[in-house]
Order: C-alpha cells, then sequence, then structure tokens
C-alpha cells in the first residue's frame, strides 16, 4: 500500500505479486517441517498449536494498537519492476514472522490423522499466496488511485488496524482452544 501511494499502482501490483511468491517458500517449508510434526507428534502438534495461537492473539493486540503509519509521497527515482518484485519476494522470505505465523495458522485446517498432511499444507499454502495477491493486488492499484485521499485520513488506517487485529485475535483464540484440530 505504501509503495503504491509513493510510486503509484503498478508498483503495488508488482509488489504484491513479489510478496504473494515470498509466500510459496514459506508455503513449501512450513508443508515440509508440519508434516514431519504431525507425523511424528500429537503433543508436539498440540504444544504447536498453543503457541501459534498465543503468537497470533499477541499479533492481533498489537496490530489493534498500532497507530497509523505516515504514507509520504516518494520523490526517489522509480524503480524497475523486476527490483520491486524481488523486494517484495525478498522481504517476505526474510521476516520470520511470516513463518511463525504460517506454522500458527495452516495446522488449524489440518487433522493430524490425514495421510499426508504434507500435501495438504502446500495446498492451503498456495491458495493462500493466490488469494493474497487477488486481495493485495487490488490494494495496491487502488491505493495508487487514491493516495491523496489516504494521506488525507490517518483514520482509516487505525479502523483497519483494529479490523485487522481483532481478525489475529479470534484466529489466535480458535487455533489455541479448538478441540476439532488436536
Amino acid at each position: 500500500m505504501s509503495r503504491s501511494v509513493a510510486q503509484g499502482s503498478k508498483a503495488g501490483i508488482v509488489t504484491a505479486l513479489g510478496v504473494s511468491v515470498g509466500l510459496l517458500g514459506h508455503t513449501l517449508l512450513a508443508a515440509l517441517g508440519l508434516g514431519a510434526v504431525l507425523q511424528a507428534s500429537e503433543l508436539l502438534f498440540f504444544a504447536m498449536k498453543i503457541v501459534g495461537g498465543i503468537y497470533l492473539i499477541y499479533l492481533g493486540i498489537k496490530t489493534f494498537r498500532s497507530p497509523p503509519i505516515e504514507l509520504e509521497s516518494s520523490s526517489t527515482m522509480d524503480m524497475p519492476a523486476k527490483s520491486m518484485f524481488l523486494q517484495g519476494a525478498l522481504s517476505n522470505l526474510s521476516n520470520p514472522k511470516i513463518a511463525i505465523f504460517y506454522f500458527a495458522f495452516l495446522p488449524q485446517f489440518v487433522s493430524p490423522d490425514v495421510s499426508n498432511p504434507t500435501v495438504i499444507l502446500l495446498v492451503l499454502g498456495s491458495l493462500f499466496a493466490f488469494l493474497t495477491f487477488l486481495v493485495k493486488a487490488p490494494i495496491g492499484y487502488l491505493s495508487g488511485t487514491l493516495s491523496l485521499w489516504l494521506r488525507a485520513r490517518p483514520g482509516v488506517q487505525v479502523w483497519l488496524n483494529r479490523m485487522s487485529g481483532t481478525v489475529l485475535i479470534g484466529l489466535g483464540l480458535r487455533l489455541a482452544f479448538d478441540k476439532g484440530v488436536q
């Protein structure tokens, strides 16, 4: 969103594509690691579920309380599309919070009784990456189009933070207390 506001709609869409491709890397790591954990130990799965739930609640509270970020227009030279894509992918791949999020979020949709949890996690993670692009690309486009409006209304960002924080807290509570996933 901030790249779109600073550099236009195309920059936001290309960056969104890079971020989504970065999620595929996290999907692979989570699927391989989580598949082995799910097959090896129900106790480890339960512990991971509780820790992941607590982490999601923490992220939710932090997001809920976040102040608006100043979205300044950038007068810097426009980056080539390839650089924006790579920066989006690499920033996503190098973010340990996203890996932890994947380890916390994906297991709640996989029963430990399935014969091949790795395949299910790969499919779910890939779908999440695709859906992320379907959400982030229009946000990037609209942010570039509405950049002046967004910069003049920091209250919109506060509202978005509160909604996102509430969703993360709800997911964390569901993950930690859902009896059907154990």
